[in-house]
């Protein structure tokens, strides 16, 4: 693993994640992996910063709640069909890891595993977290994303590691 500045491979990151990529809440003996498409890379409050969103009926929002760290696994080859399982199934009633054939391993300054084999990793810690409000969203946009009423909690993590394989 080679340590690299947040910024370094962000365009890739940012590119790629059009396709998905992998956030991972929890823990080493506990954790769960889900498919995110939405996210950004900054620069907040003089820090870098990764920020997620993640709906309330989600099984990673449990985790994301009761954790303070996170982490994204930016796959830059094809994991198509592992973005697809882990976003399409809930890891309350399937261990999408081992259905998706994916391997964790430990973060290098997190308890969060990452995911194997991806090649661009951010490590975070989440330093504010906030819930989208209805009615204060573009129309559109919430037409578009919310018409369940299902609104995301964003999540704005301090990026304190960043590597790739």
């Amino acid at each position: 693993m080679k340590d690299i500045s947040f910024s370094d491979e962000a365009g890739k990151a940012l590119a790629a994640l059009k396709e998905g990529a992998f956030l991972t809440a929890g823990d080493s003996s506990k954790s769960n992996v889900m498919t995110i498409a939405w996210g950004s890379i900054g620069f907040i409050w003089g820090k870098p910063m990764f920020t997620v969103l993640v709906r309330p009926s989600r099984f990673t929002h449990r985790f994301m709640e009761e954790g303070s760290e996170f982490t994204v696994s930016v796959p830059v080859g094809s994991m198509k069909e592992a973005l697809a399982l882990c976003g399409s199934k809930s890891g309350r009633d399937t261990d999408k890891v081992k259905a998706a054939g994916l391997t964790l391993q430990a973060g290098k300054k997190v308890a969060t595993p990452v995911v194997a084999g991806c090649g661009v990793y951010y490590e975070c810690r989440t330093v504010y977290k906030y819930e989208l409000t209805p009615g204060r969203l573009d129309k559109g946009l919430e037409e578009a994303c919310y018409k369940n009423g299902d609104y995301h909690t964003v999540y704005v993590g301090e990026i304190v590691a960043a590597y790739t394989e």
